[in-house]
């Protein structure tokens, strides 16, 4: 059995889709999914449901909903050890699971093996895995239930995951010389990121190892003018001195050498 979440939340079986109930057995797996081995406290389901002001009858509901989540999960035949269960453990429920199973797991396992790979100076091999990573992503996370009004603080953490291991992959892309190659994605990215500073950056040195460097200061402008207009703040001292780095021709910042 097999849980994803990056993207619309479904569950797989040998390749066919389970019947997951209404939207709100959906949202409380996926809730128990997010908070996978841990106890997750009915007040604090409860909350996550409705936004802090349950009805009368929201207990009775978690509990029909977590009956029919047992009976989803012991639909199969299977007689593995690791098939996941959800028990009732004071004071609310846990669902016990081999967290290998979820693919927002998996996308964490591999986004560590990356970054271990960077720090031990194998670029190719981090801008795999975390290349790897990031096609475990469907979509935007648990995209059903937040087109169903679903706003949990959880979900901007996962979403900021997701930048943060994009925003690696492109380091370790940068690092192996692919600078060409990512050119076009990083324009789309800092269209729709306009004030993240450390995809700027990728950008900037992506075009000016591309041989581009009045596009690079142009792309430095238009980041400072976006953070003064919407935060009334210059940019970091890093992307100052790229600019200056920039306007300096400075060997620090051509293409990398690597060796083997």
């Amino acid at each position: 059995m097999h849980f994803h979440v990056l993207g619309t939340t479904e569950v797989t079986h040998h390749n066919h889709h389970l019947e997951l109930g209404g939207i709100r057995q959906r949202a409380i797996l996926a809730y128990l999914l997010l908070n996978a081995n841990k106890v997750v406290a009915t007040s604090q389901l409860l909350n996550a449901m409705w936004n802090g002001n349950p009805p009368p009858t929201a207990r009775k509901m978690v509990q029909n909903a977590v009956s029919g989540i047992r009976r989803m999960l012991t639909t199969t035949t299977d007689t593995d050890t690791t098939t996941p269960a959800l028990h009732t453990h004071p004071p609310g429920y846990q669902l016990r699971i081999d967290t290998e199973t979820i693919d927002l797991y998996r996308f964490r396992r591999l986004v560590r093996e990356g970054r271990h790979a960077t720090t031990t100076n194998n670029p190719h091999h981090a801008a795999h895995l975390l290349t790897e990573a990031l096609t475990l992503w469907r979509g935007r996370a648990l995209a059903d239930l937040v087109e169903t009004g679903t706003n949990w603080s959880e979900l901007a953490a996962i979403e900021d995951e997701r930048l943060s291991a994009l925003e690696d992959r492109l380091d370790a892309q940068l690092a192996c010389g692919k600078h060409r190659e990512i050119t076009p994605e990083l324009e789309i990215l800092t269209t729709t990121e306009p004030m993240r500073e450390r995809l700027c950056h990728q950008f900037m040195l992506a075009l000016y190892r591309s041989g581009r460097q009045v596009d690079a200061l142009r792309v430095y402008r238009r980041t400072r003018e976006a953070l003064i207009d919407n935060l009334g703040l210059e940019p970091g001292r890093e992307l100052q001195q790229l600019q200056q780095r920039i306007l300096e021709h400075d060997a620090k910042i051509q293409t990398p050498v690597l060796v083997g």
